[in-house]
């Protein structure tokens, strides 16, 4: 069956400048029928990352009710497929679930029934999967990703970015601009009165895909192709202590990954302080801190972010003198409003070997949605070596020059930490459309060179 395409950014909204990196991805599962405004179908996951032989369950309403099955996937290269068909469940007894409970404008659906429970063999494959619920007529479908974490010895761990997507998530608006996400509705400028919590006992708005979760599966796609072997986890599951980084020779964190926890921050300095590498194929990470309370339904469902002074949550962190350069080597500087070329700087270094790129060579597109550079006037983490492998003009939305950077520093532990600079790298790892060699040899490049402990 040829792949249909389904939007993976999470909202169905049109993407900037029609496509680029933030186009939508192809899947091997049929694309969502149009929005019928006579019905619909939802659900969440609780809890949302398991270990093989535990039990996932999910909670959905269906309205009006009718039966529904969910076909689960696992998202990975399988021949460029991008995702393959694992199991499927019975008929099930589709239900309209009481409406969700406002706290505030904090948005809860945690009262919701349990509909399907799933159990997870040990003899699944660890990694990130979506559970596609579709209505027995095919009127409607919607999806629920969850994860099959592993603490197995492999040489690296990718950590999906599971708070950012939730703090993104607008559930329930579908139009990705309004709801309760704590993100602001404009990226430079708050909203006048900002969600403060949000919760992981709900759907994600629109067709049930995390926001920006695309650039995470892109990698997933990406490093499976190439061979490389990913232990799997979710960022609560690194503030939960589930995993130790330090086990790893390197940690990747595969998207946009904004928000952070103070106790994920000190868990990932500590393992690169004990030579575990770290890869942030992103931009804007770490920009904002939060912090995780319990739900009715369970431990570390609750994120709270106060981004202004005199707001409830934690101070952002260049406010607490951490700010992100310290552990990135460089920071977010603003969005990009339209995809710009990344220009290459530092050809002669090993990560550009074998890619052909020379000096001030341009690669189309490579710097958008958002950019880091280096602050020269921020405190640099301690290094034995330092190189700036990108430098990257463009304009902001005021038409004033900026520019941004790519990092690479290597720690006094010896261990590599990767800083794209860019929004767009994972995307150019295995985007139909917009993969670009180059990135995907200098990606590989880092990789080896980070299993090799070299």
């Amino acid at each position: 069956m040829r792949p249909e395409r389904i939007r993976h950014e999470g909202t169905g909204a049109p993407a900037p400048d029609g496509g680029g990196p933030f186009a939508p991805v192809a899947f091997p599962w049929p694309a969502a029928p149009p929005h019928d405004a006579d019905g619909r179908i939802e659900g969440f996951a609780s809890p949302s990352a398991v270990a093989p032989g535990d039990s996932v369950d999910l909670h959905v309403t269906v309205d009006p009710p009718r039966p529904f099955r969910v076909t689960v996937h696992r998202i990975g290269h399988y021949d460029g497929r991008g995702a393959a068909e694992i199991t499927t469940s019975p008929r099930l007894h589709g239900t309209a679930q009481l409406p969700p409970l406002t706290a505030g404008r904090t948005v809860s659906c945690h009262h919701w029934w349990l509909s399907w429970r799933l159990p997870v063999p040990t003899y699944w494959n660890t990694g990130a999967y979506v559970a596609v619920l579709a209505t027995e007529d095919g009127r409607h479908q919607a999806h629920v990703p969850f994860t099959v974490r592993d603490d197995r010895p492999a040489d690296l761990l990718l950590v999906l970015p599971d708070l950012t997507w939730q703090a993104y998530n607008a559930y329930p608006a579908a139009d990705g601009r309004t709801g309760a996400s704590l993100a602001p509705a404009d990226d430079e400028h708050e909203a006048d009165d900002p969600v403060t919590t949000v919760t992981f006992d709900r759907p994600y708005a629109g067709d049930g895909l995390p926001p920006h979760a695309g650039h995470a599966y892109d990698v997933i796609r990406w490093a499976e192709r190439y061979g490389f072997d990913l232990a799997h986890a979710t960022a609560r599951d690194l503030h939960a202590g589930r995993v130790d980084p330090a086990r790893y020779r390197g940690v990747v964190f595969p998207g946009r990954d904004e928000y952070w926890t103070a106790r994920m921050r000190t868990t990932v300095e500590r393992a690169r302080d004990h030579g575990t590498s770290l890869v942030f194929l992103s931009a804007r990470t770490l920009h904002r801190q939060i912090e995780l309370a319990p739900s009715p339904s369970g431990a570390d469902r609750l994120l709270t972010c106060g981004r202004r002074r005199g707001r409830p949550g934690p101070a952002p962190w260049r406010e607490n003198d951490r700010a992100e350069q310290l552990l990135l080597g460089i920071q977010y500087a603003g969005p990009v409003p339209r995809p710009r070329p990344l220009i290459v700087r530092n050809a002669g270094h090993w990560l550009w070997e074998g890619t052909g790129a020379h000096e001030g060579d341009v690669l189309d597109g490579l710097v958008a949605g958002g950019a880091d550079r280096y602050y020269p006037r921020t405190p640099l983490p301690a290094h034995e070596e330092r190189v700036l492998l990108a430098h990257s003009p463009y304009g902001d939305r005021q038409g004033a020059r900026r520019h941004q950077e790519t990092s690479l520093y290597r720690a006094p532990s010896g261990a590599w930490v990767f800083a794209s600079g860019t929004l767009a790298w994972s995307p150019a790892l295995d985007r139909p459309g917009h993969a670009d060699p180059r990135v995907q040899r200098a990606t590989a490049n880092l990789l080896d060179r980070i299993r090799k402990r070299d």
